[in-house]
């Protein structure tokens, strides 16, 4: 989300949503949950809390969801909450109804690099 412009505030109390952003185009603040996406026959994600509930539109604004891709840039997705249980979709159909976040890749040990050679 950073990457996109997004702020990313964090919280010092126990929230029902993952992070609370703000959008860098309207400025306006979401709350938003964070979730891994699975692969069986299609891409699946289950949205509920430990105890079987959903969060509700005024829990979390946005799902965000993550797809890690083994050797391979991961793909996340950010779409409104519709208080599901579960999102499912098609590799095709994600990428119409979800909107695709983009960020670079950044190398670990090049970021590092220079504050490394200041320790030695």
């Amino acid at each position: 989300m950073l990457a996109n412009g997004w702020t990313v505030h964090t919280s010092d109390v126990s929230e029902a949503y993952g992070i609370l952003a703000t959008d860098p185009v309207n400025g306006e603040h979401y709350k938003i949950q964070v979730k891994t996406i699975c692969y069986l026959d299609e891409l699946i994600f289950d949205v509920r809390r430990f105890d079987g509930t959903t969060y509700v539109q005024s829990e979390a604004d946005y799902i965000v969801a993550v797809y890690p891709v083994v050797n391979h840039e991961p793909r996340i997705f950010i779409f409104e909450n519709d208080s599901r249980e579960y999102y499912c979709s098609s590799s095709a159909g994600m990428l119409k109804r979800w909107v695709k976040l983009t960020f670079p890749i950044v190398d670990i040990d090049e970021l590092f690099s220079d504050r490394r050679k200041n320790l030695a």
